[in-house]
């Protein structure tokens, strides 16, 4: 069925899919409503009112040439400050429950994917593994890099997108309530909220207090604080980025093909070695850890990395069936809250066993389930001053290790 604008009008296209984004974004920053939706579900919706409308066609080569180029592009820019001896040596005690947690994700990833194969259909229920393993230890972008590398189709992708994003808005209630949880203080430890109980006792105490809390709080701020962005800086990081795209995707076609044998081990050496998005991630990490002084200061890369997210979930909502949707997005929810669920279990259960107190818990576990971002925000909202720094650490650790659990899943099962 025709459409307003057909299919080959790429550049009408390409340019309605910027604007939803640049649109979505802009809402986002100044409604409390679209901040609570999120711009990228805002991207998906808008997108899909469009092509639901006949307006925009549900499939085009504008899009492929997004899922193709502008997504494995992404993800470089995204990680340009994943500088990973910066994570280990700072992040602390933040680290080790960080990674208890991931391992809770994927444990139940698994399960979900076992439970309820039959239902939404193995082929599609491995690519939800992996999207949401891979969102569920880094964010949105791993959710991406796993949609385009498992070949998911597009209505799974939004529906997951949204099933995703609900669930995330509901379990961090569930996180603000656990550290005011009577049976919580009785049996974990909450060494900050103590010391914050006694502080109004003791001025000296509370001079001691704030000046610590300042340190860590211009830690943050130095990391996530606006820099000048120059044509240099913009230069040398699309020609890094292009390049690393470039090298890992043709490493990984001759890896691909020169690692033969069909046993199960030479299959997830070659379904991992030979993964264009897996290789991506190393080099760049590579990169950000050994020469983190010239990567790590290239100015304006997340803010680029995160707006190509943008306009692919703009991508996304264009060949959604509103109908579909509404259809399988509860199955999926399901799917999700099943690993969200285990996560917290494992973040519990590993953090008693290894006294971990309830404030690591909860800010680790944030930053499995919605990122550096949103874990930095829990931190700041309890007056967990010390903790900010190491979320924002520990969740771009998250970026650079949560494609690896979706494409280990994927291959593996």
């Amino acid at each position: 069925m025709s459409t307003l604008i057909s299919t080959d009008n790429s550049w009408m296209l390409f340019a309605i899919l910027v604007v939803i984004a640049a649109v979505s974004i802009r809402l986002e920053q100044r409604f409390l409503w679209a901040a609570k939706v999120s711009a990228c579900v805002l991207c998906l919706v808008f997108a899909m009112i469009l092509s639901n409308l006949r307006i925009i066609p549900t499939d085009a080569p504008a899009y492929d040439f997004i899922w193709s180029y502008l997504v494995p592009l992404a993800i470089p820019f995204l990680l340009f400050q994943a500088d990973f001896r910066k994570i280990w040596r700072e992040s602390g005690r933040m680290f080790g429950i960080y990674m208890l947690a991931s391992l809770g994700t994927a444990a139940g990833g698994v399960f979900a994917y076992l439970l309820l194969k039959n239902r939404i259909g193995v082929a599609d229920a491995k690519s939800a593994l992996a999207m949401f393993v891979g969102t569920y230890v880094g964010g949105s972008v791993n959710l991406v890099a796993m949609a385009d590398a498992t070949g998911a189709g597009k209505n799974l992708v939004s529906a997951s997108i949204v099933a995703d994003n609900l669930l995330m808005v509901l379990y961090f209630f569930v996180l603000a309530a656990l550290p005011a949880s009577g049976w919580i203080l009785k049996n974990y430890r909450h060494p900050i909220i103590d010391r914050r109980a006694r502080i109004e006792s003791s001025e000296e105490e509370m001079a001691e207090v704030k000046k610590h809390h300042q340190t860590h709080k211009s830690r943050a701020a130095e990391y996530w604080k606006a820099r000048p962005v120059s044509l240099a800086d913009l230069a040398t990081g699309f020609a890094a980025a292009c390049m690393i795209v470039a090298v890992s995707k043709l490493l990984a076609g001759f890896l691909e093909g020169a690692i033969a044998g069909d046993s199960f081990a030479i299959s997830l050496l070659r379904g991992l070695l030979g993964n264009q998005y897996l290789l991506i991630t190393t080099i760049t990490t590579a990169l950000a850890t050994f020469f983190p002084g010239f990567f790590g200061n290239i100015s304006g890369v997340q803010e680029i990395g995160t707006f190509l997210i943008h306009i692919f979930f703009a991508v996304i909502g264009a060949p959604a069936s509103i109908a579909l949707i509404i259809r399988d997005a509860p199955l999926l929810l399901l799917f999700a809250a099943i690993i969200v669920l285990m996560n917290l279990v494992f973040s519990l259960v590993f953090g008693k066993l290894f006294r971990y107190s309830i404030e690591e818990i909860t800010v680790a576990s944030n930053a499995n389930i919605g990122g550096p971002t949103t874990a930095a925000a829990f931190a700041i909202a309890n007056g967990w001053h010390t903790l900010i720094f190491p979320a924002i650490l520990v969740g771009t650790l998250g970026y650079v290790i949560g494609n690896y659990y979706g494409i280990f899943l994927f291959t593996s099962l």
